[in-house]
Order: C-alpha cells, then sequence, then structure tokens
C-alpha cells in the first residue's frame, strides 16, 4: 500500500480502503485458483497494482469514459483503475471462466458499482467504448484486429480514443506499421527496477463501421 501512495498521495479514504483490500481478496482467492502466478503473488502492489495505474499516469480519464479491458485474467489493468476513476465505466472480459468468476467476487466484494463483466473472446463484444486497454495478451497487430470497431467516435478525453497498451521488451518492429503510435517508458513514471522495461503503447484509432 506504501508504494501505491508513493505515486497516488491524494486518495480518499474509499479508494484507500479498496486498494487496501486487494491483498487479502487476491492472496484469499489465489490460493484457491491460480489467477497470478505464485511467484508474483508477493509483488501484488507492484507488479499488478501499480502497473496497472502507470495508465493513470498518462491519461486521467474524465467521469463518463467508457473503458474495455480485454484478456484481463486476474482482473488487471480494470479492477485498480476503477478504483481509482469510480465515475468511469469499465467492461472487463476474459475467455477464461474461472478468473471471471473470481473478477466478479473481488468487483462485489469492492463493491464496485462501475464494473461488468464477461466471459468471452475479444472479437465477440459488440459495443463501443472510448478506450481498450489491456497487458500484453497479444502483439499489437492481431489486438488491434480485434478491436478495431469497437472505439466510440467522438472523443472527449485528453487524449482521442483508441488503444491503451501495457507491454514490455523491444517493440520497434511489433509497431513500425502504425504511424501514430505513441510509446511511453514506465520508469519515467516509477523508479523501481521492475519498470525498466515496461512500456505503455498509445494507439489512437479512428472511428470504423463494419461493413
Amino acid at each position: 500500500m506504501k508504494l501505491i501512495q508513493k505515486y497516488f498521495n491524494d486518495l480518499t479514504e474509499e479508494k484507500l480502503i479498496q486498494f487496501k483490500n486487494l491483498e487479502s481478496l487476491y492472496k484469499d482467492w489465489n490460493s484457491k485458483i491460480n489467477v497470478i502466478s505464485r511467484k508474483d503473488i508477493d509483488e501484488l502492489y507492484l507488479r499488478h497494482v501499480l502497473h496497472s495505474l502507470s495508465i493513470a499516469k498518462l491519461i486521467s480519464f474524465e467521469d463518463n469514459t467508457s473503458i474495455l479491458d480485454v484478456g484481463t485474467g486476474g482482473g488487471f489493468p480494470g479492477i485498480p483503475l476503477a478504483i481509482l476513476f469510480p465515475n468511469c465505466k469499465f467492461h472487463l472480459v476474459d475467455s477464461i471462466q474461472k478468473k471471471i468468476n473470481v473478477v466478479n467476487i473481488i468487483v462485489k466484494e469492492l463493491e464496485l458499482k462501475n464494473v461488468k463483466t464477461s466471459c468471452c473472446r475479444a472479437e465477440s463484444v459488440k459495443d463501443k467504448y472510448d478506450f481498450v486497454i489491456s497487458r500484453a495478451v497479444t502483439n499489437m497487430k492481431d489486438f488491434v484486429s480485434w478491436i478495431k470497431y469497437n472505439i466510440n467516435k467522438k472523443s472527449f478525453n485528453d487524449l482521442k480514443n483508441g488503444v491503451l497498451y501495457l507491454k514490455g521488451g523491444d517493440l520497434k518492429e511489433e509497431l513500425k506499421s502504425f504511424k501514430n503510435v505513441k510509446t511511453f517508458e514506465l520508469s519515467d513514471f516509477f523508479n523501481e527496477d521492475f519498470f525498466n522495461e515496461k512500456k505503455l503503447v498509445y494507439l489512437p484509432i479512428k472511428y470504423k463501421t463494419k461493413n
């Protein structure tokens, strides 16, 4: 928790309680269903919560922003961001039912009213969103092909609607076909060694309709 407060020092009491409760909830459920790797669970706040919240260092979502979290797994980055932005709408999807079951329980325990979930593949989601977020579920080309029809036409945040994608390593080859893509080093946001090779990729996507 001290790690979260180090970088987000204006949290309300309610948000502090919700972030604090994440540890016991995830440790309990991870002992029953492996939604987070065993080696990572003791580093929950560094490797999952703060990593997810790096998106908030780039953009502070306006109220009523709609966000789709693709391949949410155990609820990242969606749940930490839903705590931070209670007036935004989050839709967390994953194709593995047991993970969505855990996410549902944690959402209920935290009393998050701004989160809905679905057990499905990204390609089957028909609704429109302002942003699509994810943590390295596949290469960017495939990812964009999944969600390119899910972006709202009108933007009202500081960033134009599009993809916010957390990934590590050398992404030059993977991103070379995207003209408007921007990459941000997470080490510019956080000084822990874990973030040295981690990046946040922002790709604005123009509104498209299926023929």
